[in-house]
């Protein structure tokens, strides 16, 4: 049976199904199989892994509930290869997280790491279209909000702004690790309703390094682009901080505030 390099706990051992979806999977990966395509028959499987009946339909629902494989009944139909969309990739490790208790710090110091090498690799080498579709993120919160519920709406289409500039990397895991940390900002923006304490100055710094990172991303200086989002991630560190610690006081019992 094929094997398949796996970094795991010296107490975790694999089950036989999970085992053949391990195997089945480094199959299709040195087979270079490619979404769409379809796995061999029920049979052939058996055969290839020398595994009971049960055993390989058991590795097929792994790897379906991986969303890996889809199974399609009818004519044509079969087991095929499929490829897991970035919505689905991201619930799934966000649900991993869920119990996790991730702060504001936490966020900020994979933010602080990925964000300015991001701006640095993508100076000069973006499109006017490309520019273009940053600065119209920014039309959305152009002014103040003016009560709670654009508060919310400025905050997260801020972070959509770092979202959209991540979708522009070639670079598919950065791409991928920089906007799950914008979507995990922005729910727990909500879900602890940080956006109730309005704060003139978060969005006026944010708006202002944002203006200035797009100029160094057009002037095609990495240099700039790098250190302006750095400050951007370090001032957007401390002013999120302050508007938790402000929400935190503002729905704390009177006579617990000190």
């Amino acid at each position: 049976m094929p094997s398949r390099a796996i970094i795991r706990s010296s107490t975790e051992r694999l089950t036989r199904p999970q085992q053949v979806a391990e195997a089945i999977k480094q199959w299709v990966m040195d087979n270079g199989w490619q979404p769409g395509d379809r796995l061999p028959s029920e049979a052939e499987l058996i055969t290839r892994f020398s595994m009971a009946k049960g055993t390989i339909r058991e590795a097929v629902r792994i790897l379906e509930a991986q969303g890996l494989v889809k199974s399609r009944t009818g004519p044509g139909g079969g087991v095929f290869i499929h490829q897991v969309s970035e919505e689905r990739a991201t619930a799934l490790l966000a649900n991993y997280f869920y119990f996790q208790q991730l702060s504001i710090d936490d966020i900020y110091q994979i933010r602080e790491a990925l964000e300015p090498e991001l701006a640095a690799s993508l100076a000069g080498k973006l499109t006017e279209e490309q520019l273009a579709s940053l600065e119209a993120v920014m039309t959305q919160y152009a002014t103040p909000a003016r009560n709670v519920e654009e508060e919310r709406a400025h905050h997260i289409a801020s972070l959509r702004f770092h979202a959209v500039l991540a979708e522009m990397s070639g670079n598919a895991l950065l791409r991928f690790l920089i906007r799950f940390t914008a979507n995990m900002l922005a729910d727990l923006t909500v879900s602890r309703r940080l956006y109730v304490k309005t704060s003139r100055k978060l969005w006026a710094s944010g708006s202002d390094y944002q203006a200035r990172l797009i100029r160094a991303l057009r002037s095609g200086n990495p240099r700039a682009a790098k250190t302006i989002l750095l400050a951007h991630m370090r001032n957007a560190h401390e002013l999120m901080l302050l508007q938790e610690a402000g929400v935190t006081q503002k729905f704390l019992p009177e006579s617990d505030i000190i």
